[in-house]
């Protein structure tokens, strides 16, 4: 016992909870501590994109000591993978009842449900680990920062693309002026959205290895259907592709044109540094309440901020968002494979480009590798020398940062600004008006409706 306290003291006081982009003059160093303990992870959502972890984690030589699911049939494979391991279909009874033997949460469950699972388990001095995005809402992930700063543990979002050495290079070659001065961004997926749906009327019975209500979690009550299983796109539940892809998609403009520090503006500076506002309009096939668009072009127009200029980034969803393609290919200057061109196996259904004064830079989908855009032009390019410190993995950046490693670089602290920022254009899609968002307050300005839309009513017996 007194062993199990003692390394849980040292666990959460070595760990640094909110900070940012790291620069080291030896980038090696960053990731030379090792810790002899293994830490002791719980997993909430262990089907799907939580399998991915239910394999990484023991790899990675960490303990998994919980499962939690609330489908026993999607579970099932994981259940019988780990039988030393308690398992849960409740996340509360879990943490209530393993309080002392879970160090760090992962958090792998559907959209809706990300805050209020992570808020717990920071609020009990855990760890967490987040599947992208953050939250379902702007005001959740703002509440998520403060609390893991408070708390002080370490976090990560999913993003992966983050660790990628390209992402990192990319980090320098945009802040270290090979593009030159950049006031455009474009980024785009083409799935789209569902476009409007229909509420199910019928109320099948729920199937006996589903517990619904857990399932339901804070969201609105409703009789069981199996539409909502498929909650990607419904906005009760998911975020959209803005929040699927869009997280990964706009993650290397976000963070090396240091968007993020319009989030972190001095209170004591003067007034338009004190109160910076970003301002998101956006043009969509149909605005619906429940589901989102068959395509959207969202734009978002930012202040100089970090010695950088003011600059739009936007946004492009949907495969006939109008103009969208023609631009993008325009700009690289060939075909995209959307299923119709060059291989023809949709390798560019997603990406992203900056326009730079003095060259493009062209991303992938999950930022993960890039281009430097004209090919002739860099052919023999060398580049900035390396700042920023190279990753040993996504999932060994937070497992080190949990053990008294630096902070992960898709921390909370990071990844709250990067969230409200996607999510804000779920927000506008749902509004025929520029709205003007300040990022200080977590407040849209001009109009009460879409600042009420910045977070949602929990039902009966859930709270943040």
């Amino acid at each position: 016992m007194n062993r199990s306290i003692h390394r849980r003291m040292f666990l959460k006081g070595a760990a640094v909870g909110g900070a940012g982009l790291l620069i080291l003059k030896n980038s090696a160093s960053a990731w030379s501590y090792q810790a002899n303990q293994k830490l002791d992870i719980a997993l909430v959502g262990v089907g799907g994109r939580g399998s991915w972890f239910v394999e990484t984690i023991p790899r990675l030589g960490e303990n998994m000591v919980a499962l939690c699911d609330v489908n026993e049939h999607k579970a099932a494979d994981a259940f019988k993978a780990f039988p030393q391991a308690a398992k849960y279909a409740d996340f509360r009874k879990m943490l209530q009842e393993m309080d002392k033997r879970i160090d760090a949460v992962i958090v792998a469950a559907p959209d809706h449900v990300h805050a209020v699972i992570s808020m717990m388990a920071i609020r009990m001095g855990k760890h967490v680990y987040c599947e992208k995005p953050l939250t379902h809402d702007v005001h959740e992930a703002r509440a998520l920062r403060e609390a893991a700063a408070k708390h002080k543990v370490a976090t990560q979002m999913g993003n992966q693309g983050t660790a990628a050495e390209p992402f990192r290079r990319a980090i320098e070659l945009v802040q270290g002026g090979v593009l030159g001065e950049i006031r455009e961004v474009h980024a785009w997926n083409s799935a789209g959205g569902a476009g409007h749906r229909e509420v199910p009327k019928e109320s099948p019975p729920v199937p006996p290895y589903l517990n619904w209500d857990l399932w339901l979690g804070p969201a609105r009550a409703r009789p069981f259907h199996p539409y909502w299983l498929g909650w990607s796109s419904w906005r009760d539940f998911g975020t959209g592709v803005l929040g699927n892809w869009a997280s990964h998609s706009m993650n290397l403009a976000f963070m090396s044109l240091k968007l993020d520090a319009l989030w972190r503006a001095d209170p004591s500076g003067p007034a338009p540094l004190r109160a910076p506002v970003v301002q998101v309009e956006a043009k969509v096939s149909e605005i619906d309440e429940r589901s989102y668009p068959k395509w959207e072009i969202v734009r978002y127009e930012f202040s100089a901020r970090g010695g950088m200029p003011p600059v739009r980034v936007n946004w492009y969803n949907g495969s006939r968002a109008p103009g969208a393609r023609e631009l993008i290919e325009s700009l690289q200057g060939s075909r995209l494979d959307w299923g119709d061109a060059g291989e023809r196996r949709w390798k560019d259904h997603g990406g992203c480009i900056v326009v730079g004064s003095k060259g493009l830079l062209r991303l992938t989908e999950h930022n993960a590798t890039h281009t430097l855009l004209p090919e002739e032009k860099f052919k023999d390019f060398q580049g900035p020398a390396k700042t920023v410190p190279r990753s040993p993995g996504h999932e060994r950046e937070w497992l080190a940062a949990c053990k008294g490693g630096p902070p992960a670089m898709s921390n909370f602290d990071y990844a709250d600004p990067m969230t409200e920022f996607v999510l804000l254009g779920n927000v506008a899609t749902q509004f025929p008006q520029k709205l003007e968002f300040d990022p200080m307050a977590c407040k849209v300005l001009n109009s009460k409706e879409a600042d009420r839309a910045l977070r949602r009513e929990y039902r009966e017996g859930w709270s943040l």
